[in-house]
């Protein structure tokens, strides 16, 4: 079980270095909840610089969806049901609380234009 614990714990701090959102994001969400909406319309608070570029609210989602397949957030739920609000999990806030340096390393050029390629080649 501790092994299980161990590639899950790896696979949430992978996906977290790896998505857009700074730590004022996961600050935020450990609080409350955000929607992807909401998160667009304030990118510059909660993006990281290089991902300025994002001009859709579609592509925040697409990201709240990975973060949730991996189970670092999870859907809001009121009354009705499911919401378009996100809230961070458990293991969320474990990885967040553990692994300071996750949002201050810097990244490469190389790595920066990788990323920038991939979201402007993706889909829409």
């Amino acid at each position: 079980m501790l092994l299980i614990d161990q590639k899950i714990f790896r696979r949430a701090k992978k996906g977290i270095r790896n998505c857009p959102f700074n730590f004022f994001l996961f600050q935020s969400l450990q609080k409350g909840s955000l929607s992807a909406q909401n998160v667009f319309l304030n990118k510059s608070k909660y993006l990281n610089q290089e991902f300025m570029f994002i001009n859709s609210s579609l592509f925040i989602e697409n990201e709240f969806l990975k973060l949730i397949k991996i189970g670092v957030l999870r859907r809001e739920v009121d009354g009705q049901g499911l919401t378009s609000k996100v809230r961070i999990t458990p293991i969320g806030r474990k990885v967040i609380e553990s692994s300071s340096n996750l949002f201050t390393k810097k990244v490469s050029i190389i790595k920066r234009l990788i990323t920038c390629l991939k979201y402007q080649l993706t889909p829409r």
